[in-house]
């Protein structure tokens, strides 16, 4: 995610608390849903879409931590 971040990334995670625990919960969601998506018995389940929804907004505020912190924002 964000390659072209890859170094504020780990400052920011090394540095900023808040950052590491969006960034730790949004691949810990991503590896939930795969999870999810990959078997047959749970990859129709309702909450899926709902989970997909919150990985997308940490997504999103880790974007715009990452501007703000490089100075685009």
């Amino acid at each position: 995610m964000f390659p072209e971040y890859r170094e504020l990334i780990s400052k920011l995670k090394a540095e900023n608390n808040h950052f590491a625990n969006l960034f730790e919960e949004h691949n810990r969601l991503d590896d939930k849903i795969t999870g999810l998506t990959n078997n047959p018995v749970t990859s129709g389940l309702d909450n899926l879409d709902e989970l997909k929804r919150e990985k997308l907004r940490l997504k999103d505020e880790i974007y715009a931590m990452l501007r703000e912190a490089d100075g685009k924002a």
